[in-house]
């Protein structure tokens, strides 16, 4: 278990076999939850060949001192692509961070 968020890692083998290779890794947030953006391939098991890069957004929290994983959402291209259109858009119109307050319906 890692003790550090720097530790966490998607990387896995098995027999000594890269299974999963950790290709980069950027930490959003820190703290007892922290959010890790990470890219990584996968081996296929009957080539044994790596697979197109993919990505993943995962969730850890701090217990006990070790890091565990509590959520994750496997992002597809389309699925990317999407978020990242989004959230342009809302910074864009300044809906978000210092932007515009939303209303609350009451």
């Amino acid at each position: 278990m890692a003790e550090t968020v720097t530790e966490i890692t998607v990387a896995q083998e098995n027999e000594g076999e890269i299974v999963i290779e950790e290709l980069d890794k950027v930490v959003l947030t820190k703290g007892v939850w922290s959010t890790i953006v990470f890219r990584y391939r996968e081996r296929d098991r009957r080539t044994s060949e790596f697979g197109p890069p993919k990505a993943t957004l995962r969730r850890y929290q701090k217990l006990k001192g070790a890091y565990r994983k509590r959520d994750s959402v496997n992002l597809t291209l389309d699925s990317a692509k999407a978020l990242i259109q989004v959230l342009n858009e809302w910074i864009d119109q300044g809906l978000l961070g210092a932007g515009e307050k939303e209303e609350k319906d009451e």
